[in-house]
């Protein structure tokens, strides 16, 4: 059973009133064909071609992908190999921008049945931008609908700096219940729960203004992490829990990031699929925290250089947050579907901890949200031990990173998890 209690942090929110800004249009962009969970695409262009805002350049025929579009308009000057942020190795379509922003012809589309919203959620080219990036169109497709009668809005981000969601929430909060009705509609979904931190109260209030003498029900949640867990929110707002091996769906419930569901519905209704990105951009050292709409594409130098960052004082930049961030190789790396913030250290702030020996305190026990048994897993993962493994049942991680953080030890915990599971996806 998972447990109603998790970390208390200190959460930096220290651009939660900083309302979006758009970034001056940058000479080039550079577009991975990998921004999701699944099979990357294969880029539709060539060099030397002309392309416009919103034009498809990537797509694949594997179910389990999401097709990728330009964010500018210009001219293809290369298609050149890439390895992403996670390691794995993919194409990516470089583009001089002109300047013009031309978009391609686009209409509105009504969506009636489960059918029509999975195509709409696919070409709008949607994965899940709180993070995860797991395909939209996968997770509305699920095949037994009938069983389906939750939708749960994951509003939570519970890591510290991130607010990129809350603005979200606080300038687009029509965008957010529109698209939550267009899902309710096709899935033939009877309820939906929006959940959001405690820490928030100026969303919530406005959320519940909206979503007045509707079916949809504003949740404020404990601010504690990690809320914004899957499994976490579902068990928070429904006492429903999804076993391992499971999907939310064979519970009922389908969970959607606050985020994707607005840009849902503004695909609904103008036709444009995604091509821009709001990200937050703090960390211990910046003096203007923000959040930047950016194309996707657009260098993190781009950003940081107008953020007005020292790159000197850069000693560590993530793509996301503290807890579950991943570091970046170089500044060069571009900003995808699912990143949500850019969140820098300077070096004292970035020095790895001196790792010691476990001293058996079971502090990563009383915090797994999971009740797992971190320090065992370690010991099964060092020793390569995958019946073990199976046994004390990592495959629950959700890489929360809640062990790692308390351990007075210091020891990768979390990291050694996502190194195990990957150990026994390989044997399988």
């Amino acid at each position: 059973m998972l447990k109603l209690n998790g970390l208390k942090l200190l959460h930096f929110k220290n651009s939660q009133d900083a309302q979006t800004v758009d970034i001056p249009l940058p000479k080039t962009v550079k577009i991975p064909m990998q921004q999701h969970m699944g099979a990357p695409c294969t880029p539709t262009v060539k060099v030397g071609d002309q392309v416009r805002v919103g034009q498809l350049i990537g797509d694949s025929d594997q179910p389990f992908s999401v097709p990728v579009h330009c964010s500018v308009s210009g001219t293809v000057t290369a298609l050149e190999d890439y390895v992403t942020s996670g390691g794995l190795p993919a194409k990516r379509v470089v583009v001089e921008t002109d300047g013009l922003q031309t978009p391609v012809e686009c209409s509105p589309h009504t969506v009636t049945n489960q059918a029509e919203l999975v195509e709409a959620a696919r070409n709008a080219g949607l994965a899940g931008l709180g993070g995860a990036g797991f395909p939209t169109h996968i997770k509305l497709g699920y095949k037994d609908v009938d069983r389906l009668d939750t939708l749960v809005i994951n509003a939570a981000e519970c890591e510290p700096y991130i607010t990129s969601d809350y603005r979200e929430m606080m300038e687009y909060p029509d965008d957010i219940i529109e698209g939550i009705q267009a899902v309710m509609k096709c899935l033939n979904i009877g309820r939906a729960y929006i959940g959001i931190e405690d820490n928030k109260p100026a969303a919530i209030a406005l959320l519940n203004q909206k979503a007045a003498g509707t079916s949809i029900r504003v949740e404020a949640l404990r601010s504690i992490y990690p809320q914004g867990a899957e499994k976490v929110i579902i068990y928070n707002t429904t006492g429903r829990i999804v076993e391992e091996g499971e999907l939310p769906a064979d519970k009922g419930v389908v969970v959607m990031n606050v985020t994707t569901v607005a840009n849902l519905s503004r695909y609904l209704r103008t036709g444009m699929p995604l091509t821009h990105k709001r990200v937050t951009v703090d960390g211990n050292f910046v003096e203007k925290p923000m959040n930047v709409r950016v194309p996707i594409g657009t260098s993190v130098e781009d950003l940081l250089n107008f953020a007005g960052i020292d790159r000197e004082r850069v000693k560590k930049a993530l793509m996301g947050g503290p807890m579950m961030g991943l570091a970046m190789e170089n500044l060069d790396t571009p900003i995808i579907k699912n990143n949500n913030a850019i969140v820098l250290f300077d070096e004292a702030e970035a020095e790895a901890p001196h790792t010691t020996a476990c001293i058996r305190c079971g502090r990563c026990i009383d915090v797994c949200p999971m009740n797992l048994m971190p320090a065992n897993l370690e010991k099964a993962f060092d020793a390569g031990d995958k019946e073990e493994l199976e046994r004390l049942k990592v495959g629950l991680c959700i890489n929360c990173g809640s062990c790692t953080y308390v351990c007075p030890a210091k020891r990768n915990l979390a990291q050694k998890h996502q190194l195990a599971k990957a150990m026994l996806r390989r044997k399988k």
